[in-house]
């Protein structure tokens, strides 16, 4: 029997062309970004979109965007975090909008690797350290604080959007990752929208996956993904990799 899959909380991502001022500046001068010109609205999966692409294609400029749109802190955090240790988030949110389901999520969080250590400080500012295990997240590897955060944090009916949550995470570790997106997806009725590289995390089944490149914005299946074709080959034949690499 086919599981139903709840309302999204977020339907899509579109662009507000007239509140774009000079296309040539950034972020519009990211191939990924211009595209959205083109584009109808950005369809979101109900339960998982992943946003893939070489470094600089615009993946973390496009989630950051779809954060600050849900109403996320820019630095990372919830709705109720307005910390700013320097403020980079891009113009892109200023001329986008996101459409919503009828159905409101009871929690969210925008987890960003790179700037996870302020998040912990507010936490331990704000003393709310027993939402997130009850441990000062300062005091666990960078890997074993992501792992609280998803076990203690993360709840049912949650938004959840992640700019490379595999950064501080073992293989393993992001099988638990794996794992525990599952669990509140088709459990919990959450809704998760991730830019990665790893070709661990984008295994999970049933999710859209977006390929962000100089061409643009398209749908790939995982199996054409470049992270999934270069780690099968490198790992097939990797004497022949690093006989060419370290020749």
């Amino acid at each position: 029997m086919k599981r139903h899959v709840p309302e999204p909380f977020l339907r899509a991502l579109s662009l507000v062309r007239t509140r774009v001022t000079d296309w040539n500046a950034y972020p519009f001068s990211i191939a990924a970004i211009r595209s959205l010109e083109q584009l109808e609205p950005l369809p979101l999966h109900p339960k998982v979109t992943f946003l893939v692409g070489d470094n600089g294609s615009g993946k973390s400029t496009l989630i950051e965007a779809i954060a600050v749109l849900a109403g996320l802190n820019p630095e990372g955090g919830t709705r109720n975090f307005s910390f700013s240790t320097r403020r980079s988030e891009s113009e892109l949110h200023r001329c986008a909008r996101l459409v919503r389901g009828a159905r409101r999520e009871r929690t969210g969080f925008f987890l960003r690797a790179e700037s996870f250590f302020n998040v912990a400080t507010e936490i331990q500012r704000l003393d709310v350290v027993d939402a997130y295990g009850g441990r000062d997240l300062h005091e666990q590897s960078h890997g074993e604080a992501f792992v609280a955060l998803l076990k203690h944090r993360f709840g049912p009916n949650g938004l959840y959007v992640l700019d490379e949550p595999e950064a501080a995470l073992s293989p393993s570790k992001q099988l638990v990752l794996l794992a525990r997106m599952h669990d509140l997806v088709s459990r919990g009725g959450s809704q998760f929208v991730v830019a990665t590289h790893s070709p661990i995390v984008m295994a999970y089944p049933d999710a859209q996956i977006y390929l962000l490149s100089s061409e643009g914005i398209a749908p790939v299946r995982y199996e054409e993904t470049e992270h999934y074709q270069l780690t099968r080959d490198f790992l097939l034949h990797r004497e022949r990799y690093l006989e060419r690499l370290c020749d």
